[in-house]
C-alpha cells in the first residue's frame, strides 16, 4: 500500500479519499457514527415489524447500541486531546519531556505530530537559556573577581595604585567591556535589528587597515607581541561587495581567535581571493596552533562553543565565532573550518552581486 502511495496518481486519489476515511479524519469518523447509529436504529426497527418484539423495546436496544458506539469513539477522540492537555500543564510547570503517544492518522495524529514538535524546540529553547545563563555567570565572575581582587589590595594597603596595578584593573575592565559589546552584538544579529548596507570596497587597504586595528587592539589585551600578522590578496586589485562594518567583526574575531591559539613566533594569515560571481570574496585565515578536531568543527561556531586544544594563551568568551557566523549568515555566505596541514584554516565565503573592476 505504501508504494502504491508513492505513486503521483494513488497519492492524489489517496488525498481525495482521505475525508471519508475514518481512520484519517476526525469529521469522517464522526460522519460514520451518525451513519452506523441510524443503520442499527433503522435494523432494529424492522427487526420488531417482523417479531414479536414491541417496539419500546427496540427503541431501548436502538438507544443503547448507540450510546456504545458513541462512546467508543468519543473515547478514541478525547484520548489524545487529555493527553496533550496533560503534557501542557506538565509544560506550564517547566517540564518540558513529556511527549504524547502519536497512534492516530488523522487530524488529532497531527496535531500530536506537531505538540512533539513545539515540545522538542520549547526544550531547546530553555536549555539555551539555562546554558546562556550559566555561561554569562562564568564569564563574568572571571574578570570581576580579577578586578575585586586588584581593587582589595589597593584599598588594603597591599600594592600601590601604580600604572602597572591600574593597568591590570584595566585589562579586566577590557575584557568585560569585550563581552557585553559581543553580547549586545550578537543579540541585534540574532534578532535581526542590524542592517546590511553593502557596497563596493577595495579589499587590500580594507583588510590592511582592520588587521592593523585589530593587532592593536589583541596585543594590549592578550600581550601576545610575538604574533606575526601576514597579509596575502591576490589579485592586488581586488574588490568585494560587502558589508564593510559587519566584515569588520568577523575579520577582527578570526584574527583574535587566531592569535589566541598561535604558539610563540608563530605566524596568522589573512588571506583573500576573489568569488565566483562579481563581488564575491573568499577570506581565509590561517594560523600555527594545534587547529581544531574535525568532531568540534561546527561546535565552535556555536554560542559560548569552544574546542578542546591546548595552546591558547587565553579562553575567550566563546562568542566571537557565533558573531562571525551571524554576520556572514547576512550576506547570505558560509563560513567553516577548511582542512589544513598545519594549524588552524577558517574560510568564509560572501557571494557578492555588485558590479566590480579589477
Amino acid at each position: 500500500m505504501r508504494a502504491l502511495v508513492r505513486h503521483p496518481l494513488w497519492g492524489r486519489a489517496w488525498a481525495l479519499v482521505r475525508p471519508l476515511d475514518p481512520y484519517r479524519s476526525v469529521k469522517a469518523a464522526l460522519g460514520w457514527l451518525v451513519v452506523i447509529s441510524v443503520v442499527i436504529t433503522t435494523v432494529l426497527v424492522l427487526m420488531a415489524y417482523r417479531s414479536a418484539i414491541e417496539l419500546q423495546v427496540i427503541a431501548i436496544l436502538a438507544i443503547i447500541a448507540s450510546l456504545l458506539v458513541t462512546q467508543f469513539v468519543a473515547q478514541s477522540l478525547a484520548t489524545p486531546v487529555l493527553e496533550m492537555t496533560s503534557a501542557a500543564r506538565a509544560m506550564a510547570r517547566g517540564n518540558y519531556d513529556r511527549r504524547v503517544r502519536v497512534a492516530r492518522r488523522d487530524e488529532l495524529g497531527d496535531l500530536a505530530l506537531a505538540f512533539n514538535r513545539m515540545a522538542a524546540d520549547l526544550q531547546q529553547v530553555d536549555r539555551h537559556r539555562k546554558e546562556l545563563v550559566a555561561n554569562v555567570s562564568h564569564e563574568l565572575r572571571t574578570p570581576i573577581a580579577g578586578l575585586r581582587a586588584v581593587l582589595e589590595n589597593v584599598v588594603d594597603g597591599v600594592s600601590d595604585a601604580d600604572p602597572e596595578t591600574m593597568a591590570t584593573a584595566l585589562r579586566q575592565t577590557e575584557r568585560l567591556g569585550r563581552l557585553v559589546d559581543q553580547l549586545l552584538d550578537l543579540s541585534r544579529l540574532e534578532n535581526g535589528v542590524v542592517p546590511l548596507h553593502p557596497r563596493v570596497f577595495p579589499v587590500k587597504p580594507y583588510l590592511s587597515a582592520v588587521i592593523g586595528d585589530a593587532a592593536v587592539a589583541m596585543r594590549r589585551g592578550h600581550a601576545r607581541t610575538d604574533v606575526r600578522l601576514r597579509l596575502d590578496v591576490s589579485p592586488g586589485g581586488l574588490q568585494a561587495y560587502a558589508d564593510p562594518e559587519r566584515l569588520d567583526q568577523v575579520v577582527t574575531n578570526l584574527v583574535d581567535n587566531a592569535i589566541k591559539h598561535s604558539p610563540l613566533d608563530g605566524e596568522v594569515t589573512v588571506r583573500a581571493r576573489p568569488g565566483q560571481s562579481p563581488g564575491g570574496l573568499v577570506l581565509e585565515v590561517l594560523d600555527e596552533g594545534p587547529g581544531i578536531p574535525h568532531a568540534q568543527r561546527e561546535l565552535v561556531f556555536e554560542r559560548f562553543g569552544r574546542a578542546t586544544t591546548a595552546g591558547a594563551r587565553d579562553g575567550g568568551t566563546g562568542l566571537g565565532l557565533a558573531i562571525a557566523r551571524w554576520a556572514v549568515d547576512l550576506h547570505g555566505g558560509t563560513i567553516a573550518v577548511a582542512e589544513s596541514s598545519r594549524g588552524c584554516r577558517i574560510r568564509l565565503t560572501l557571494p557578492g552581486n555588485g558590479e566590480t573592476h579589477e
